[in-house]
């Protein structure tokens, strides 16, 4: 089964912020792009959860 193809972007960046991504991806052993997509990954994570919580406690209101 082959992976599923990746989506290409140009990206920029300001170069501070770029030497705070690589130092942190080399700290975890990951490439900038592996970092980039792994912070993405975590807050469309944290986004979807966040969302599911709050539709949670209006349906619990509504509830009341």
């Amino acid at each position: 089964m082959a992976a599923p193809e990746r989506k290409t972007f140009l990206l920029r960046v300001d170069p501070k912020l770029w030497v705070e991504l690589e130092a942190w991806a080399g700290q975890e052993l990951r490439s900038v792009n592996g970092q980039i997509e792994f912070v993405l990954r975590e807050a469309v994570r944290k986004r979807k959860r966040t969302a599911s919580l709050e539709s949670n406690d209006e349906a619990d209101s509504e509830k009341s």
